[in-house]
């Protein structure tokens, strides 16, 4: 991960916290939708300091997020001493979630709140939170519709916090996750249209793995049928653009299954896929 790129106002990043911390103690009680990512490790770590034992952090267990992911989720929790608890959710028994129309991360997030809303009232939670950032808000998100849909409160959108900002409070707070690649599930690697199926997800991260084994760090495998398109992030490409490079990609995903195996010179890019819906 490259260093902050842009200077931060510090009084007013404190300021910022302080808000949060503000808005997280007037909940009393919560529960954090916790990927394990940057923001809602943030977030976890921020209820956490102000609520204690009065906020717990629950994860999806689910076929599309990663096990890397919910291993680092798991462990950033032990590190913090957070409470925090995996729970399954059943998306893929939605068939719309399946079709994988534009509207599939909305049928993801209705079921991980909808679950996590009967989470709440069996425990006696009022509040749910997610880790959605200001920066989030300019791009093509049907989750947050979900979020609005069941009341799930979005504190670091409400403190104004950006990703930068989160990042830089992240490493102030001496978090491991400050510098944390960005993330997103295994099905947000198959374009719009393409039925998502276990199988697929399982390939997806069988490629993802090799390539981390590699040394490479912000990276996304695209899946497009016999086709797979690698994206790697800029800073990190010149090092794929070899052919002893080329060559180590092209028998890792053979073996998998794919005839043509792609790398995307225009690097890696967070949501390239919802191009084609603009």
């Amino acid at each position: 991960m490259a260093a902050l790129v842009m200077p931060l106002d510090h009084s007013a990043l404190v300021s910022k916290e302080l808000r949060l911390f503000e808005d997280l103690r007037a909940l009393e009680r919560v529960i954090i939708a916790y990927s394990g990512g940057t923001d809602s490790a943030y977030l976890a770590w921020a209820a956490h300091h102000v609520l204690g034992s009065n906020a717990i952090a629950v994860t999806a267990d689910s076929p599309s997020i990663p096990a890397s992911h919910k291993r680092d989720a798991e462990a950033f929790a032990r590190e913090c001493g957070f409470r925090h608890e995996f729970i399954a959710t059943h998306e893929f028994e939605n068939p719309d979630y399946v079709r994988n129309d534009k509207d599939r991360c909305f049928h993801c997030k209705d079921e991980l709140f909808h679950v996590l809303e009967a989470y709440a009232a069996r425990h006696g939670y009022r509040h749910t939170v997610y880790g959605v950032n200001k920066d989030d808000l300019g791009d093509y998100r049907p989750g947050q519709r979900a979020a609005s849909l069941h009341g799930v409160k979005a504190p670091l959108v409400d403190a104004g916090l950006t990703k930068q900002e989160i990042r830089a409070l992240s490493r102030r707070a001496g978090l491991s996750t400050w510098d944390r690649p960005a993330a997103a599930c295994l099905s947000s690697r198959i374009p719009y249209g393409t039925p998502v199926t276990q199988h697929t997800i399982r390939t997806i991260e069988q490629g993802e793995e090799a390539i981390r084994a590699l040394g490479f760090r912000q990276f996304r495998v695209r899946f497009h049928g016999d086709l797979v398109r690698i994206e790697i992030a800029k800073d990190e490409l010149p090092r794929a653009l070899n052919e002893q490079t080329a060559e180590t990609f092209s028998r890792i995903f053979r073996q998998l299954g794919f005839l043509y195996v792609t790398l995307d010179l225009e690097g890696y890019r967070q949501g390239s896929l919802n191009a084609v819906l603009r």
